[in-house]
């Protein structure tokens, strides 16, 4: 036993230490931290109202006062961003938690039992890969945003439909990855093995099958979180996602669209913070794909 963990951490070690030699994922851990660290502490140190409204400071540019300049209401951007920061990596990172728990669910049932079962989930996910996402997300938020606002309120009921369409419509890769590794891996030794002292069929998914898969799935979650902030802020930008009180950075970049010529850094900032948020954690996925590729 002893010897099986000394392997296990031997190998998640080499993982680390590759990781570390490549440049682009080490760029974009340290980026998505300051990002991290920012929106959630700096609103500590930095003081200024993202929602106070001063029509004298409307659009005003970068300054001492207000690093980033202040929108068409006079309101500080700097502090909108870090506050919009929080909405869009919390929609993130608990849409691809949605995502990764029907993915792997999924997977791991279609690629364990196969024949029917495996025909069925399958067909299942090729119907939704069919699907138009873009076009069904703005559909279905547009019939039941109302709704669910009487529900849940405005803030948290745009939240969980959200979170919930976003993951809903994109764990079909994940189910894929883990259905193929499960398939894989079931007609190995230890598998047979473990069937052959009286394993159940749980026990054989989530204890012997599911960690070989682990890293696969670590993988795709990473660029997840950047596939949901991006859509988010598509649903924000159109006009169908958060309130207006809301600033999320998709929400700014739409009430900076008519503001393009004479003050484009009300889009600039929010767009750079869309642009190396999701850049870092696409390089952290590459990163990772790599430091955890058993054939290196």
């Amino acid at each position: 036993m002893n010897s099986v963990k000394q392997v296990e951490s031997n190998l998640w070690l080499d993982s680390w230490r590759r990781y570390k030699r490549d440049k682009p994922a080490v760029f974009g851990s340290i980026v998505i931290l300051i990002i991290t660290l920012a929106v959630v502490f700096a609103p500590l140190i930095y003081t200024n109202s993202a929602d106070k409204i001063d029509f004298l400071a409307s659009s005003a540019p970068p300054s001492w006062e207000h690093p980033f300049g202040t929108n068409d209401l006079g309101q500080d951007q700097l502090a909108r961003i870090l506050q919009g920061g929080r909405v869009s990596l919390t929609v993130g990172i608990a849409s691809m938690l949605v995502a990764i728990f029907l993915g792997t669910i999924v997977g791991a049932i279609a690629g364990f039992y196969g024949g029917i079962i495996d025909g069925i989930l399958m067909r299942i996910t090729d119907l939704f890969l069919a699907l138009p996402q873009l076009p069904l997300l703005l559909l279905i938020v547009y019939l039941f945003r109302d709704s669910i606002k009487k529900v849940a309120g405005a803030e948290l009921g745009i939240f969980i439909l959200i979170v919930l369409l976003i993951g809903g419509l994109n764990w079909m890769s994940v189910a894929r990855l883990v259905r193929a590794d499960f398939l894989k891996l079931k007609e190995l030794e230890f598998v047979s093995a473990a069937r052959a002292i009286g394993a159940k069929p749980s026990r054989l998914i989530w204890t012997h099958l599911f960690p070989n898969v682990l890293s696969v799935i670590i993988v795709a979650a990473t660029l997840s979180v950047g596939n949901a902030i991006i859509t988010e802020s598509t649903l924000s930008f159109l006009g169908l996602g958060f309130p207006p009180d809301v600033p999320t950075w998709g929400r700014m970049l739409f009430e900076a669209k008519d503001y393009l010529t004479s003050a484009p850094y009300m889009a600039i900032f929010p767009g750079m913070a869309i642009f190396f948020t999701v850049l870092s954690i696409n390089y952290i996925g590459d990163g990772l794909r790599d430091a955890l590729d058993p054939k290196r």
